[in-house]
């Protein structure tokens, strides 16, 4: 009988696993101990995740874990979005109280010092191609770091150590989104967490899902691992990635300035969470 028990189990655990995109995330990790497969003990590459495939006609996706063949492409796909914020960082400065000022006070001075409006008017140009410039610092430098750390070699910094792991949405082919996750090494006392990094989907082709299903699976491989909370930090620019993780269980914790910089550009960063329920 206890064969027999153990049987059904594994075969609707297969079942699960194929037809998983209709199946709760408990339900399948209830399936995992029937198993005989415990949360927590195992690396990304071991892991049995639940992939999603979006089967509309227009544009088919697949989520599946990061290869070495991907580098390239989940780089170029990095930078890419990294850069996106650059135009919006700018666009916030320009609404800021101190710029207005800054705009209307280095004019005003050049006319008082020089007499000459044609000064006035060069030094409004060199003032915002000065803070365009600016703007585009902070984002550089940050994936200019990346590039030198845990994006540097992608299967050592996610796919090796246990706890950790880094998928990619495929479309015809191409890596069209990107996710990665990394245990907390100081979680607060009685947590274990699980923060997420680089999120980040092809602008042509959002509003698909395909966010959303990188962020599922995230939510997860934490169950599966054990883990009590997926953690982030963002910045308060993307509006529309803010939301989504609001959308599916993310409670704000706090914000902060990271540096200077941001202080002066009015641009703080925010602390999001998701508590997982303990099973």
């Amino acid at each position: 009988m206890r064969s027999l028990t153990v049987l059904t189990s594994k075969l609707l655990l297969h079942w699960t696993l194929s037809h998983s995109e209709s199946v709760p995330f408990c339900c399948q990790e209830n399936f995992l101990k029937a198993s005989g497969k415990v949360p927590g003990r195992y690396t990304c590459l071991s892991w049995m995740p639940r992939f999603e495939t979006q089967k509309s006609p227009m544009a088919p996706y697949h989520i599946r874990q990061y290869q070495d063949s991907d580098q390239k492409s989940v780089l170029d796909l990095f930078i890419r979005g990294m850069e996106e914020h650059i135009p919006a960082t700018f666009r916030h400065m320009l609404t800021l109280p101190r710029t207005f000022l800054l705009l209307l006070g280095v004019p005003l001075a050049m006319v008082l010092v020089s007499g000459s409006w044609l000064l006035a008017a060069m030094s409004i140009f060199f003032v915002l191609l000065l803070m365009k410039l600016l703007a585009r610092q902070p984002w550089k430098k940050y994936v200019a770091k990346c590039l030198h750390t845990d994006m540097a070699d992608i299967t050592k910094s996610y796919m090796n150590a246990r706890g950790s792991c880094f998928w990619v949405a495929e479309s015809g082919g191409e890596v069209v989104g990107i996710v990665g996750a990394l245990p907390v090494k100081d979680p607060p006392l009685g947590r274990k967490q699980l923060e997420l990094f680089h999120l980040s989907v092809s602008s042509q082709h959002r509003g698909q899902g395909i966010a959303k299903a990188l962020i599922r699976t995230i939510l997860q491989f934490a169950r599966d691992q054990g883990y009590s909370d997926v953690i982030l930090e963002t910045s308060i620019l993307p509006k529309g990635a803010q939301a989504l993780y609001m959308s599916m269980g993310f409670q704000k914790t706090g914000q902060s300035f990271i540096s200077v910089f941001w202080r002066l550009a009015g641009v703080p960063a925010i602390q999001l969470k998701h508590p997982l329920p303990f099973v």
